[in-house]
């Protein structure tokens, strides 16, 4: 993977990166850059290399979700105002780094729709092959698709390549269509992936793991459970017993995570650590959810550092290079996936919630729950969720699509906060009269 920043380089000058950009006169043809299954190989890594932009996760996208929660504060002294307004959920659509996460969404997508084109044309691939390649490719395509989801709503689905001026105006589609052509892709992927030790790259279980998380997103529980079992039971991952080891890079825990190097840094670490350590401090954690955690937590110090009484994140902790991977999916989400699901059916095993919620709660030094009540236990689950992912990335869109950000949040009063604005740029540039602005903006 340390080859990704190079290959970034020759795909910009190949492919047009976002839904609005037009070919540089100067690009090498397409049909040029890939001739072999070599070359498909380095396109599909330089499609992950969207991921690792600062606006995406080598910033932003995991602050944002903390930020606009009750996670992270925005500091009086910091000067970051686009911070400002996602904290105060008063997003102008001209939030810039919105407008980022947005722009390098749609890159990562289109470029792996421009080698999805390709695949089929290259001699020399079988058809195992090709279809291997493809389903890393729907992979990558499919998380850009659902993280634009998450913070958007229903997004224009990407299926074609855009090149030169084609191809560029596009309607917004409903959330139901953007799910639907999220599980192909992500069926596909399953259905052709294999097993890999490799965290930095999409695997089965890793499209599986995803697919479990989408799957509770849409509130379609069963299937929640299903994929999450399947990646509990066959996907050959463990609990740590640290919980601080974690974050160590491809840990037995991880099941997908975005590869950092000192030449593709985060700048996660710079955002959060305090000036008096050469950090940024742009984001803080709240003072609410350090009142909130459990005496003996184990969490608590694992995920905290404090200078002086100032408080700040450790999870990332490369100041220096930013070279820490940063994890998408792992395997403690799959058993609070799984407990979450199995405590929304109609008729809940309650013991087995509890098995899953505990399992996360002993690791983490706390006391096993013996709560019956079903409404109580998805409010455990809600926190135990809170605790565990702090810092990566989960507390807006848990709140969000269990419709609890009114009632949590004092700064969300009303449900057209629950969605980020769609950039100002895409508004006033996609002339296609179905793209319009989420309300409220």
């Amino acid at each position: 993977m340390k080859k990704i920043f190079l290959i970034t380089i020759l795909l910009s000058t190949v492919f047009s990166c976002d839904v609005l950009d037009v070919e540089p006169e100067n690009s090498i043809a397409a049909s040029e850059a890939f001739k072999t299954k070599n070359d498909i190989d380095k396109g599909i890594l330089g499609a992950y290399a969207s991921f690792q932009s600062l606006s995406y996760y080598g910033r932003t996208f995991y602050l944002f979700a903390d930020l606009a929660a009750d996670n992270l504060s925005h500091p009086l002294a910091a000067t970051a105002t686009v911070y400002a307004e996602v904290n105060n959920n008063n997003i102008l659509p001209e939030n810039g780094s919105v407008s980022g996460i947005w722009s390098l969404a749609y890159d990562g997508i289109n470029v792996a729709n421009n080698i999805i084109q390709k695949v089929p044309t290259i001699s020399g691939m079988t058809t195992e092959e090709q279809n291997k390649a493809l389903a890393e490719l729907y992979f990558i395509r499919a998380l850009n698709h659902f993280n634009l989801l998450n913070y958007f709503g229903g997004v224009p689905i990407k299926v074609l390549p855009t090149v030169g001026v084609d191809n560029l105006d596009a309607p917004r589609n409903t959330v139901d269509e953007v799910f639907a052509q999220i599980i192909t892709d992500l069926t596909f992927a399953a259905d052709n992936l294999t097993t890999s030790s490799n965290k930095t790259r999409a695997s089965q279980y890793a499209a599986k793991a995803l697919l479990a998380r989408v799957y509770l997103y849409q509130k379609d529980y069963p299937k929640a459970i299903e994929m999450a079992s399947e990646v509990i039971n066959n996907g050959n991952y463990a609990l740590l017993n640290n919980y601080r080891d974690i974050f160590d890079d491809e840990t037995s825990e991880s099941i997908f995570e975005i590869f950092f190097s000192q030449l593709e840094r985060n700048r996660i670490a710079e955002y959060n650590f305090p000036r008096s350590l050469n950090g940024r401090r742009e984001v803080e954690p709240s003072t609410d959810l350090l009142a909130s955690y459990q005496s003996g937590d184990a969490r608590f110090n694992a995920s905290l550092a404090f200078d002086g009484t100032s408080a700040y994140s450790i999870k990332y902790d490369d100041l220096s290079i930013g070279a820490d991977n940063v994890i998408v999916l792992r395997l403690a989400d799959m058993y609070l996936i799984r407990a979450e699901a199995a405590a929304n059916l109609p008729s809940p095993n309650v013991q087995a919630v509890r098995d899953d919620i505990n399992l996360i709660r002993n690791r983490a030094n706390l006391a096993a729950t013996s709560e019956t009540s079903v409404s109580r236990l998805l409010l455990i689950i809600e926190n135990e969720r809170r605790f565990e992912f702090a810092f990566e990335g989960h507390r807006w869109f848990d709140l969000v699509r269990t419709n609890r950000a009114i009632s949590v949040l004092p700064n969300v009063k009303n449900a057209n906060q629950m969605l980020f604005p769609i950039p100002l740029d895409e508004i006033q540039t996609n002339n296609d009269p179905a793209m319009v602005q989420n309300p409220g903006y």
